[in-house]
């Protein structure tokens, strides 16, 4: 699990419910707010969605709550291993560690390589996969960009409707506290929404993505490298361009 995501989470609702007061979490809650700014953003989604849009989209959320699997700085040891077992005892030895693999990717790349297929279109195979990885996280992130977008929207409308109920009854006292609540709550639901769920998970599902595509990149190269049969050496040092210095000298001192 990435343990920044569930500390942020409870992080933000610990301090708003501070700044808040246990004692007035009630007077927060309101049941016609929650009906225009929830409700109408489904509604909105539904819109703008295909209806089996919604269920990835949604659960799409939990994406930010898991840890990266495939990690750049630790492909580099793993991707120099295979090339000193494909230099001592050929390609073919590759196939067995490639059983054990639990990423699909690097399986398929090095059950193409083994297969003897063409460098370039084990390239042109690959690099379709990636593309096509990268379009199904786009439309992820645009679906909580458009949350993000919706949610300030219809806090805006509920605080309009808030607001014309309140002036249309000035004469009876009694409703304008009520009508003030929806305009105001309204709002702070909408940005609720976007500023502190929307937003924040967009920019974590677009992080993790830059993350797995520099990976799977690294994963080219160094599979294509091996094909060619470049010394393991070069190999790693050709990958070590992909990291940040930082990193680059963390696998020189782990090496």
């Amino acid at each position: 699990m990435d343990k920044g995501a569930p500390l942020g989470l409870f992080l933000g609702i610990f301090f708003m419910v501070l700044a808040i007061g246990f004692d007035k979490i009630a007077d927060f809650i309101d049941i016609p707010s929650i009906q225009i700014v929830f409700g109408g953003l489904v509604a909105a989604l539904l819109l703008a969605n295909p209806m089996n849009k919604l269920g990835p989209g949604f659960s799409a959320f939990k994406l930010i709550f898991k840890e990266i699997t495939v990690k750049p700085e630790n492909l580099i040891s793993q991707i120099n291993e295979l090339a000193q077992a494909a230099r001592r005892e050929g390609l073919l030895v590759l196939e067995e560690k490639a059983r054990d693999m639990e990423d699909p990717f690097m399986q398929k790349g090095i059950m193409l390589m083994v297969d003897g297929t063409d460098p370039e279109l084990i390239r042109d195979i690959l690099e379709t996969e990636l593309a096509f990885m990268e379009d199904r996280h786009k439309d992820k992130q645009g679906f909580w960009e458009h949350i993000a977008e919706l949610g300030p929207a219809w806090g805006m409308i509920g605080t309009l409707i808030g607001l014309v109920n309140m002036l249309a009854q000035l004469s009876d006292p009694s409703t304008l506290g009520p009508s003030m609540a929806v305009a105001l709550i309204t709002t702070l639901y909408g940005s609720v929404i976007a500023n502190f769920v929307a937003g924040p998970s967009v920019k974590k599902l677009k992080g993790k993505t830059a993350v797995e595509v520099v990976a799977r990149q690294m994963m080219i190269e160094g599979l294509l490298s091996i094909q060619a049969g470049e010394n393991p050496r070069v190999i790693e040092e050709k990958l070590k361009s992909f990291l940040a210095p930082s990193l680059r000298g963390s696998e020189e001192d782990a090496a």
